[in-house]
């Protein structure tokens, strides 16, 4: 132990690094600073997995169109604890996004934010979007068809932005095509630049911190005042702080320890994502759905009417962004007791709320084709021959039921067709289905004509007027 000592003490004479340590640990922070401050550090604890999975998990990756499904499926199935890696680099993410909202939700509604702390806040918000574009980069690196779609309609998306949309997409893409250009490019910035970055801002956030003082619990009825606070500050400090090791530190280190176990636990009972079919970027075969975090906005773009789509994917980001970053500015003193701040807490319930309701709405995706869709019955069909018999098959096999649905058969992005022959006269159902519409694509190419001859009759049949009382009761079923 002496030896050790020694050793310790030559460094520190040496580098300093030591002592510097110390007085980071030992610094003071205002007394009364609970369970509610712990979220900070989990959220760079979940960092640090990701950082040590990451690196291990790339020691075996190979960013190549042609072998990353090949390696990823090699890691998960035969390499040494490759599955439990994957499933804490995927559960590490998911924690690190949740943890992230929920600091600063904290930060926002106990008014943390306010002088001299606003810089902190901005960090924080670069943080929440690079912590985002490293969750949607690493989704692609699986290289499985539901991956690559989720870029594709990612860069869909991006090339209807006004003026820079196609330069956008062809960025996303690394190209004009998605490829192995694609492949590389988000391998290098998931695994190398924004990483680089977080780095960066979390020193920044950091440093920050340790500048400005850990915010102090809020008190009813105590008002931030620029030119009186940090005189206040100290004075709280030099009479009642106490040093953050081990005073406050402990609960840091009891809440990042059950977030580990946790991730851990969920890696090894619940395991990574799912490999999808290897990449087809020709054939779309998968709901292409982004991972659970950015299912909100995944359900916000599907939502929105058509006519504002465009407007949407470029204003909505931008003025969310634009909010989080002004409201220092413009709200840097005054109350900061919850109970004062009605507005404040109004806000973070409807945003919760929101983003809430969108996330269900996500997971059920009444907008996706249903692939899955079951070839309609003959109880439902209403005949077992002639053309409505082989219209109600053709309807299955063109993939008509897997957006529109026929008394509780088939999927829901398409409108419901269990009356539409007491709504559209044959002419105007030959026309939709010949030309298409909005989201229908055109089948003038894909129907013989006699094939149209028996869908239109299956069609029209789906008439409450015209069928029998067992079909009027799977009608309106």
């Amino acid at each position: 132990m002496k030896l050790l000592r020694r050793a310790i003490q030559a460094f520190d004479d040496r580098t300093g690094l030591v002592t510097a340590m110390r007085q980071i640990a030992m610094h003071p922070v205002p007394p009364g600073t609970g369970w509610s401050y712990v979220f900070g550090s989990a959220v760079m604890i979940a960092f640090i997995i990701q950082v040590v999975t990451g690196t291990a998990l790339a020691m075996g990756y190979v960013a190549s169109a042609g072998d990353a499904y090949q390696a990823l499926g090699f890691i998960t199935n035969n390499a040494f604890m490759g599955s439990f890696l994957r499933g804490m680099h995927f559960f590490g993410a998911s924690a690190m996004v949740l943890l992230l909202g929920i600091h600063m939700t904290q930060v926002f509604v106990m008014g943390c934010y306010k002088y001299p702390r606003e810089l902190n806040w901005i960090t924080g918000v670069v943080l929440l979007v690079l912590v985002v574009g490293i969750g949607f980069t690493g989704q692609l690196l699986r290289w499985d068809q539901i991956a690559v779609w989720a870029v594709v309609v990612a860069a869909e998306q991006a090339s209807r932005v006004p003026v820079i949309g196609t330069p956008l997409a062809r960025f996303i893409l690394g190209g004009n095509t998605l490829g192995a250009q694609t492949l590389s490019r988000f391998f290098a910035m998931h695994v190398f630049f924004i990483p680089g970055l977080i780095f960066a801002f979390v020193g920044i956030h950091l440093l920050l911190v340790l500048h400005d003082g850990i915010s102090e619990p809020p008190v009813l009825g105590e008002k931030v005042e620029p030119k009186t606070y940090l005189a206040r500050y100290h004075k709280l400090l030099a009479e009642r702080g106490v040093p953050f090791w081990p005073d406050a530190a402990w609960r840091d280190v009891v809440f990042g320890f059950a977030v580990v176990v946790a991730i851990a636990l969920l890696a090894w009972f619940a395991g990574p994502p799912r490999l999808g079919p290897p990449p087809n970027p020709s054939l779309l075969a998968q709901d292409p759905a982004p991972d659970w975090y950015l299912l909100w906005y995944y359900a916000a773009l599907a939502l929105i009417p058509h006519g504002l789509t465009a407007p949407f994917i470029v204003l909505a980001p931008v003025i969310g962004i634009l909010i989080l970053l002004i409201v220092p500015p413009l709200w840097n003193r005054g109350e900061r007791h919850p109970l004062k701040r009605p507005w404040a807490v109004a806000a973070t319930i409807i945003v919760w709320l929101v983003v809430g309701t969108l996330w269900l709405e996500g997971i059920k995706a009444p907008w996706s084709p249903r692939f899955e869709a079951k070839p309609l019955p003959v109880a439902v069909i209403g005949a077992s021959s002639g053309p409505v018999y082989r219209g109600g098959v053709l309807f299955h096999t063109k993939g008509c039921e897997f957006c529109h649905a026929v008394s509780g058969y088939g999927g829901a992005r398409g409108p419901d067709l269990s009356t539409i022959g007491d709504q559209l006269t044959r002419e105007e159902l030959t026309s939709r289905i010949l030309n298409g519409g909005y989201n229908m694509p055109a089948f003038a190419s894909i129907l013989r004509p006699d094939e149209l001859t028996d869908v239109v009759a299956f069609l029209q049949s789906r008439s409450v007027k015209r069928s029998s009382p067992a079909q009027q009761a799977l009608a309106t079923h």
